[in-house]
């Protein structure tokens, strides 16, 4: 639903989230700003939302959780959402309910919805390994390394007509190459390195800025190098830094994936289907 990197939000492409449709349950995996809107657009009926997985606690992930379940209730959603990602997801779901709950008050007695709370199910998890399972789909996760983000996972969604890998955001992980690990669909962040310093270049915060971008993400080039060791069928591109640098286009950024990865390579757009 979004494919654009990094808290600033961009006019060419919204944050990261992604939402894998099976026999029309919605599972959403991060919750950038505007999540809820490209919902809409992307054509997903509201009252499909039951599994959102945040991957790390940075805002251009998680900026708008709470808005994502609030948005989808008042417009119908009166089933279970449980929620999955690192602590405090619990804290922060109950501190969201709180802030929004003059809103949800007046929206139940006024307009006869019924509660939120008892909707939301939050799980909070500090290690990899099997998430949640229904009869359609099964969720693992493993740890990837997002300095000073800990923990951060990506997670794998095995369905009865294929694999899907979501890197959240990572440097190079051998942890998420076994993850990803004959897959059919590895979803990875891609950095464009040499665009770095034209990012930073007028903030004050530069020096530091760069250091954590270089050390917490992962080349265009490495995400191919990742796709290949994992021998996935189709890496997609996503959570793109810089996502709006119209000098660095789509075949660019293929390429420079094919330079490590004999499988094929998709750059992710908003609202594509896959």
């Amino acid at each position: 639903m979004g494919t654009a990197g990094g808290p600033t939000p961009k006019r060419s492409a919204s944050a990261s989230s992604q939402v894998i449709l099976v026999d029309g349950v919605a599972y959403v995996v991060d919750c950038g700003d505007g999540v809820a809107r490209q919902f809409r657009l992307a054509g997903i009926p509201w009252t499909a939302l039951r599994h959102i997985f945040i991957t790390h606690h940075h805002s251009d992930h998680n900026a708008d959780y709470g808005n994502l379940m609030l948005l989808a209730w008042a417009s119908g959603l009166a089933t279970r959402v449980d929620t999955w990602g690192p602590p405090p997801l619990a804290r922060m779901t109950q501190l969201y309910l709180e802030m929004s709950k003059a809103d949800i008050d007046v929206r139940v007695s006024d307009e006869g919805w019924p509660p939120l709370a008892p909707l939301v199910h939050p799980h909070e998890r500090s290690t990899g390994g099997e998430v949640m399972r229904d009869d359609k789909v099964r969720v693992t996760s493993a740890l990837v390394p997002h300095p000073e983000v800990v923990p951060a996972f990506a997670y794998r969604f095995d369905t009865p007509d294929r694999s899907i890998v979501i890197s959240g955001d990572t440097a190079r992980s051998d942890a998420l190459i076994e993850l990803a690990r004959g897959a059919d669909v590895l979803v990875h962040e891609a950095l464009w390195v040499p665009a770095v310093d034209a990012i930073v270049r007028a903030l004050p915060n530069a020096a530091d800025l760069k250091k954590h971008i270089i050390n917490s993400h992962t080349s265009v080039e490495d995400a191919g190098r990742v796709a290949e060791a994992a021998g996935v069928k189709t890496l997609v591109l996503s959570h793109r830094v810089p996502a709006d640098d119209m000098s660095i286009t789509d075949e660019m950024w293929a390429a420079a994936a094919q330079q490590h990865f004999k499988g094929k390579v998709i750059v992710g757009k908003d609202l594509m289907e896959l």
